[in-house]
């Protein structure tokens, strides 16, 4: 059955999930500043809204899609946001990877002005989502995390409910923590492998099924070795998650030295000007003189 969804936010990732949910037969109302990425949603069967409300006025779901708690605040509660043209009961599903306490803020000013609050962040980027198999984390109620199943299952794989309010958030950021280990794991052994003289566009299909395999090694070692830095995602937002990770961390008194190695290793890249490129330019880190391959 076709629902009625609003998109805040159409950028990269909120792209690729309205071009699906538009793809499934949903009703797609979408506001975004930037009026292209609007008009590439309208091409898909989108139509336009004037105002984060507006969208919202005529929907019974609102996903928000965007990069700080800041701006989903903004887009909630400013001028002509959700809040003010919301129907009440209408579930507003966050899918951004924002902080877990702020997220429980924002969920709490929303819960008082008769709105509903899961969180919904992602794992798989816009390739999974335009193909409808993101792995979602879910945070809310039992019952308002099944509602926003009939949304999210059609840009979704696996969909796991988690618990409270912020639950979907902090397992984002394990997540995260998980990921961004992985790429540089990956990196470092794909730089090894060429000083090395290995053929190491092999290694992914002579690990496969092995303990070392993974869906990162499978996907970025072959972009590792040719320098393939076509962007589906970015360095500066995997900064973020991780920082947001070192701070939980510090509340929960846990010790992450792996976690901070990564997240300088990536700091060092964004301060050199490759925070917006792909994962994939990690590869730059390992650049130096060329060495003469062992024998």
């Amino acid at each position: 059955m076709s629902e009625h969804v609003a998109l805040i936010g159409a950028g990269a990732m909120g792209g690729a999930i309205g071009a699906r949910l538009a793809e499934t037969g949903n009703r797609l109302m979408v506001f975004d500043p930037d009026c292209e990425k609007v008009a590439a949603l309208v091409d898909k069967g989108a139509l336009a809204a004037a105002s984060a409300a507006d969208a919202a006025s005529r929907s019974d779901y609102v996903i928000t899609s965007l990069n700080s708690p800041g701006i989903v605040e903004i887009a909630v509660f400013g001028e002509k946001g959700i809040a003010s043209g919301a129907r009440p009961g209408t579930l507003i599903i966050d899918m951004s990877s924002i902080d877990p306490d702020a997220t429980r803020e924002l969920a709490g000013r929303a819960g008082a002005a008769g709105l509903r609050w899961v969180d919904s962040p992602l794992s798989g980027g816009a390739p999974k989502a335009l193909v409808g198999e993101l792995t979602l984390m879910a945070g809310g109620s039992a019952k308002d995390v099944a509602d926003a199943h009939n949304v999210l299952k059609h840009v979704s794989a696996n969909y796991t409910h988690m618990g409270p309010v912020g639950s979907g958030q902090t397992t984002k950021l394990i997540n995260q923590v998980l990921c961004g280990l992985g790429f540089l794991a990956v990196a470092e052994a794909t730089q090894l492998a060429l000083d090395a003289g290995v053929d190491a566009a092999k290694i992914p299909q002579a690990l496969k099924g092995g303990r070392a395999d993974s869906a990162i090694l499978q996907e970025y070692m072959p972009r590792f070795v040719e320098r393939d830095y076509r962007r589906t995602g970015r360095i500066d937002n995997m900064v973020k998650d991780l920082n947001g990770a070192q701070d939980l961390a510090r509340r929960t008194h846990t010790s992450m030295p792996l976690t901070s190695l990564c997240a300088e290793i990536h700091r060092m890249l964004t301060a050199s000007g490759l925070g917006g490129e792909d994962q994939a330019a990690l590869m730059e880190f390992f650049k130096g003189p060329e060495k003469e391959h062992f024998k």
